[in-house]
């Protein structure tokens, strides 16, 4: 394998990911230290998305002066910008249901329903014609079954409770911040294919990202001023909150967007929600051991069919992109090009 060989695997391969492995990481660690930080002291939800944001769109500001200096920016069209303000609400809403889940139930339950995006993801691909479903192609088939089980999986986790194999206690909160994790991570899976439908349209990252930051801010500052009125929320104080806010904004506002933007342009919005079974025995042992919290059998049973159903769905989509790129080979016109085409547009 020659250097140029090496670079190509490196860049299209190792990094996307290492980079989604990281995003991961940070994420768990960071719904780790919000539910710490909300279990000491009160946080309102509003306010401290609104401040993430801030942090995040900080961070962004370096990278696009060193974008500006180094490339020619192609205009953006108003359209682009009207859509990228749409996917600043789901995004902002899709925070707001997280961290208002993450005060019901814990960062376990949120990894465990954050393996639902592989499922809702192909569901709104194949709405939106990003996605093709042919019921006599096995491929097609495991994709469906699997969001199936995937879908189950989360209703189990959600409702049922079963043997307690760690303590504390489930309650009706535990349900309520199930259904509403499921829900932060449907309106992720929906931000994820606006996005890859909006890069087509115009594929630089950076700039997309940076109007989404601009954009974000807006919606978090209006929504957490309508919402919060007692301005003692508002105030920052040398505590876990403000670790948190700098932390989440660093990593949720700035280094996970980025990272899986370029992932996503890389790879496909399928790719960007295949690791998230990882997230699952970090959340465990974070929660337990850090936390406190709860360990129980439907939880177990739940995440481990939402898992199965999951590798179902990213089975189906590898073995049709490895079939795709074949076919592409053996054909003068390439049958399956989507990213290619969008890195190629870059």
């Amino acid at each position: 394998m020659g250097v140029d060989e090496r670079g190509k695997v490196m860049y299209k391969d190792i990094l996307p990911f290492a980079g989604m492995v990281m995003v991961e990481l940070m994420l768990v660690g960071g719904n780790t230290l919000f539910k710490s930080a909300a279990s000491l002291q009160g946080i309102s939800s509003y306010v401290f998305t609104f401040y993430v944001f801030l942090i995040g769109f900080i961070f962004l500001l370096p990278c696009l002066f060193i974008l500006h200096r180094r490339t020619s920016i192609p205009p953006i069209k108003i359209s682009i910008i009207g859509k990228i303000f749409m996917l600043s609400v789901l995004m902002y809403l899709s925070q707001i249901f997280g961290y208002v889940g993450l005060k019901y139930a814990s960062p376990t339950l949120s990894s465990i329903m954050s393996n639902l995006s592989p499922a809702f993801t192909f569901v709104l691909a194949f709405f939106f014609r990003m996605e093709k479903v042919h019921l006599r192609s096995y491929t097609s088939l495991a994709k469906i079954i699997g969001t199936l089980l995937s879908i189950s999986g989360a209703i189990i986790a959600t409702v049922y409770s079963g043997q307690m194999l760690f303590s504390t206690s489930m309650n009706r909160d535990w349900i309520i911040g199930g259904i509403l994790l499921a829900g932060q991570y449907f309106l992720l899976s929906f931000a994820l294919v606006a996005q890859a439908k909006i890069l087509v349209e115009y594929s630089v990252d950076l700039i997309l990202v940076f109007v989404l930051g601009i954009s974000g801010l807006l919606v978090a500052g209006l929504a957490a001023l309508i919402m919060t009125h007692d301005l003692e929320a508002w105030k920052l104080r040398p505590d876990v909150v403000l670790a948190t806010i700098l932390y989440m904004g660093f990593s949720s506002g700035f280094f996970n967007v980025v990272v899986q933007i370029w992932v996503l342009r890389l790879k496909g919005p399928v790719y960007v929600a295949m690791f998230k079974p990882l997230t699952i025995i970090i959340a465990v042992l974070m929660g337990v051991l850090l936390l406190g919290d709860s360990l129980y059998l439907g939880s177990v049973l739940g995440g481990s069919i939402i898992t199965i159903g999951f590798y179902g769905v990213v089975w189906g989509k590898a073995k049709e992109d490895f079939e795709g790129a074949f076919s592409a080979q053996t054909t003068s016109t390439p049958l399956l090009e989507p990213h290619d085409a969008l890195e190629q547009g870059s």
